[in-house]
């Protein structure tokens, strides 16, 4: 349970925090780190049975019908991973409450922090290849809010659109990876999957599956071509800069690698692939780094490059190398978060991160300095501090892999590169910034407050703590060690030193080495583009991106433009063919006989006709062309009662009312007849593709009806009282069987709603359409004296369908509807102004609150070990009533029925404000109401 509380308590935090925020920034913050903490403290109590060879579950079914599980599982991977993103997110949150200014919103951005922090948990404990999936694709959107979080800044909106757009393509990717992988083995579960390494080499799937999942990690680690929106992201405040590049986001692929390492590792494939790619990133990316002028722009290629040493260290395959890797990870967390909070300190106390600005900043930041020289130590692999330990496992992992011959021998020269560009660009960011002169007087720092200044020393100081007495960790490397490696390993000595031997030699070159290309560097980088030129990657990027903007504009004003006449006839045009496409496979009718026809059916059926024909012919006439659709909506319904379908009928004529209304309220801002369309060549063509795709539609549904057909619809009718608990089939499949799919449906139903009510917000009341006569008597008395007694009749009525749901036709959709249309008619007999003084009710909000009542009803089911959305039901004897049935799924239903009402009565009042003349004031209005007060 510590588990599933580690990661859902940043999500239930979240919103908190923008209601925290009337409180004060301490208030803010306060409540912010209580999420971090609670992870913190799960990790604390269940890490010593995880070190101790135990891997710690939490599992709940969700979807069993797909192999999605709601399991999170901590082993020592996991829990190095958990541990880091927990601390150094709390020290994010304490680090943020200094830095922001007092002009910048903190409950969005502890919110937004927040969401990320739970993503990140939720990848890491994830013990379900498609939960990782799903949080996979939460940590894209999470980081895109926070890289955009200042988004007056141009610059943070194009990096935050930059990396959902990369990152987003990778997550396609590594969905199709993990059904690939999940088809293999034949289970998303990851004790499984990571059971399976011999079987999923050996599968001819095995490439694909690689290709897909390895391109998801590039992406989201910045691994070369896909670096470039990294530095990009450097646009997004300095804590999510360092909770970014740390323990969070870039850090998600190389887990999915060390992850997924037991399953994939062992080819020649992953060696080439991951091994070469990481170490072609490491390389150039450190390269890179040198000269950069910007002290978050260095820190950006430097994240870029450590990320790519770790990508080759994991696709080096061996014992060693994981272990290598998991520690460079501790290493990496600590003195990057450490580095990147001292640039914010830096910009925040001087207003500047220039390093062609700065310098001599020692004197008036000792302690900040003294910070920064430690981190950037560990950084660059100086002993004592715990970058050196792992560097030189780097090096002694890169000579075993050259051991396979051939060109494998230049992971060796690679490796040594990045060890001598590390140490380079550590001095230009370290020098540039607290020692040599001042290169711009007018620059000025001072310390900052302690608080914001205590995050930067504990992580300096845990990297010297992790060379000095590497005992301390070594049980947490080795535990994470076996994991990724998928094998128990022996205790491995991190001591500083070993003795002489080759890695300590190449370190040795690449101290002196990377001194001298520091040295020598403000000549060399004036040849820098001759030497080694720099590969725009992002202008790859922007101008794949123009040519498909270019590509939309090109082809939407061909396709559609403003006519809908065509938009339309391409949409039928195309339905057709696929209605006609069956033909040539020679489909034939079945031999089911057909039902005959009585007179009353056949009677409706003529009248159907007859109104689609006259829709047709006098459609000119706005009203008359409604008058005849709602016979159409009509006859419909009455064909769902022929065929015992009463739900459906009563759906279709609480729909087809509230159509009418929306059509009657657009009448107001349209002209009362349509143009004259002249052509005739128009008519025929649009003819005989309406003929066409009516004999289609016919042929098709025809071919269907007569042909025997096996259906569920056989397991509902038997299941729908002992496993629904209601006689009502059709209610109880919305609301229990295939509930998932209705509230996926109820959330598009809102997001529509308010798409809808955004696009309309924003046009001015307009008057009448020139030509159009205008009643005098804007409200009748007649009709608001009938509609007033009708309201809470209809209510009732509307009360009554959302209560006998469960076992007879209604239910929360159509009782949302009966209540909609109940309160659009008291708006339009009696105007905005008189209903709005009553019906103070806020419709988009109503719509969130129905869609958080039936998730949180489908979430309540895991607390009862079941699993997402199982519905429970008693049947209790009350008082007077007698006996009487409770169910779970009437709190389902009573979140569609607000989402239908919110929805509804939304789109319907922003019509009804579009059509009121804005000429008509508040005063007029009262005179002509009759009814107000």
């Amino acid at each position: 349970m510590l588990l599933l509380l580690a990661v859902l308590s940043p999500f239930l935090l979240a919103p908190l925090s923008l209601v925290a925020e009337r409180y004060g920034r301490n208030a803010t913050a306060l409540l912010a780190a209580i999420a971090p903490a609670i992870a913190l403290i799960a990790v604390l109590v269940l890490g010593p049975a995880v070190l101790a060879g135990d891997i710690q579950e939490f599992r709940i079914a969700w979807l069993p019908a797909i192999g999605l599980e709601l399991h999170f599982r901590l082993d020592g991977l996991a829990l190095l991973f958990a541990g880091l993103i927990a601390a150094i997110g709390l020290l994010v949150v304490i680090y943020g409450r200094f830095y922001l200014s007092q002009d910048d919103p903190f409950g969005r951005f502890y919110c937004f922090l927040l969401l990320f922090m739970g993503s990140m948990l939720g990848i890491v404990l994830a013990g379900n290849l498609l939960l990782i999936a799903i949080f996979w694709e939460l940590t894209s959107i999470s980081s895109f809010l926070l890289i955009g979080y200042w988004h007056h800044d141009r610059a943070a909106r194009q990096g935050a659109r930059m990396a959902l757009a990369v990152t987003g393509l990778g997550g396609l990717a590594l969905i199709g990876g993990i059904v690939l992988l999940g088809s293999i083995v034949g289970s998303f579960d990851l004790n499984v999957v990571l059971a399976a390494g011999d079987r999923i080499v050996a599968s001819p799937l095995y490439i694909p599956t690689l290709l897909l999942i390895f391109l998801g990690a590039a992406t989201k680690s910045a691994q070369f071509p896909f670096h470039f929106w990294l530095p990009h992201a450097m646009a997004a405040p300095t804590p999510v800069s360092a909770y970014l590049h740390s323990a969070t986001m870039v850090k998600a692929g190389v887990f999915l690698l060390a992850r997924l390492h037991p399953a994939l590792a062992g080819h020649d494939a992953w060696f080439w692939l991951v091994g070469g790619t990481g170490a072609l990133t490491a390389f150039l990316a450190a390269y890179w780094a040198i000269g950069q002028k910007d002290l978050k722009g260095l820190l950006a290629y430097s994240t870029i490059g450590h990320l790519g040493l770790i990508t080759a260290l994991f696709g080096f395959g061996t014992p060693l190398a994981a272990l290598a890797g998991v520690l460079h990870i501790l290493n990496h967390a600590a003195f990057k978060a450490a580095l990147f909070m001292t640039a914010g300190i830096v910009d925040h106390e001087t207003g500047s991160r220039d390093l062609r600005r700065l310098g001599g900043l020692r004197a008036d930041m000792p302690r900040t300095a003294l910070v920064a020289v430690l981190a950037g130590a560990a950084m660059a692999g100086i002993p004592p501090l715990g970058g050196f330990i792992s560097k030189e496992l780097f090096f002694e992992a890169s000579l075993a892999a050259a051991n396979r011959g051939g060109i494998a021998e230049i992971f060796v020269w690679l490796a040594l590169g990045v060890g001598i560009f590390g140490v380079a660009y550590t001095l230009c960011l370290i020098w540039g910034t607290f020692f040599g002169r001042r290169r711009d007087p007018d620059i000025h720092g001072h310390e900052p407050a302690w608080p914001m200044r205590l995050p930067v020393e504990i992580l300096a100081g845990s990297a010297l703590i992790f060379g000095l007495w590497p005992g301390l960790i070594s049980p947490l490397v080795l535990s994470a060690g076996s994991a990724t490696a998928g094998q128990p390993l022996a205790a491995l000595n991190l001591g500083l030193w070993h003795g002489f031997n080759l890695p300590l030699a190449m370190s040795g070159v690449a101290v002196f080495c990377g001194f001298v290309l520091f040295r020598l560097w403000p000549r060399l980088s004036v040849q820098r583009a001759n030497i080694f030129p720099a590969l725009d990657a992002k202008a790859v990027f922007d101008s794949v991106l123009a040519g498909l903007l270019g590509a939309g504009r090109w082809a939407v004003p061909r396709l559609a433009g403003e006519s809908l006449h065509r938009y339309t006839w391409y949409i039928v045009l195309c339905a057709t063919a696929a209605f006609i496409l069956p033909f040539a496979f020679g489909i034939s009718p079945g031999p089911v006989a057909a039902t005959p026809i009585d007179p009353v059916s056949f009677l409706i059926w003529l009248l159907l006709v007859i109104a689609c024909l006259t829709t047709v012919r006098w459609y000119r006439s706005r009203l008359a062309a409604i008058v005849a659709l709602s016979v159409i909506g009509l006859i419909v319904a009455l064909t769902f009662a022929r065929f015992s379908a009463p739900d459906l009928a009563l759906t279709q004529l609480s729909v087809e009312v509230v159509m009418i209304v929306l059509l009657l309220l657009a009448l107001g801002v349209l002209p009362e007849k349509v143009p004259v369309e002249p052509n005739v060549a128009r008519h025929v063509r649009d003819g005989l593709v309406a003929v066409a795709a009516g004999s289609g539609t016919a042929w098709t549904v025809w071919t269907i009806l007569t042909r025997p057909l096996n259906s569920i619809s056989d397991y509902y009718l038997e299941q729908s009282v002992p496993g629904g608990g209601g006689s009502n089939v059709v209610n109880v499949i919305l609301v229990d069987f295939r509930g998932f799919d209705t509230l996926g449906e109820i959330a598009v139903l809102g997001v529509a709603a308010l798409g809808v009510y955004a696009l309309l917000h924003a046009v001015r009341p307009r008057p009448p359409h020139p030509g159009r006569s205008v009643a005098l008597d804007r409200f009748p008395i007649v009709l608001s004296a009938i509609t007033r007694p009708l309201l809470p009749i209809t209510l009732l009525v509307a009360i009554y369908m959302f209560l006998r749901g469960h076992n007879a036709p209604g239910g929360g959709f159509v009782a949302g509807l009966i209540a909609s249309v109940a309160l659009v008619v008291q708006y339009m007999a009696s105007g905005s102004e008189w209903a709005r003084d009553r019906m103070r009710i806020l419709f988009a909000p109503t719509i969130g609150i129905g869609i958080a009542i039936a998730t949180l009803t489908g979430l309540g089911s895991f607390f009862f070990g079941k699993p997402f959305l199982t519905s429970a039901f008693a049947y209790w004897t009350w008082p007077i009533v007698g006996k009487f049935e409770v169910a779970t799924a009437a709190l389902f239903d009573l979140g569609v029925f607000l989402v239908v009402l919110g929805a509804s009565l939304l789109i319907l009042t922003q019509f009804g404000r579009i059509g009121q003349n804005e000429a008509d004031d508040d005063a007029a209005t009262k005179s002509r109401n009759p009814w107000n007060p």
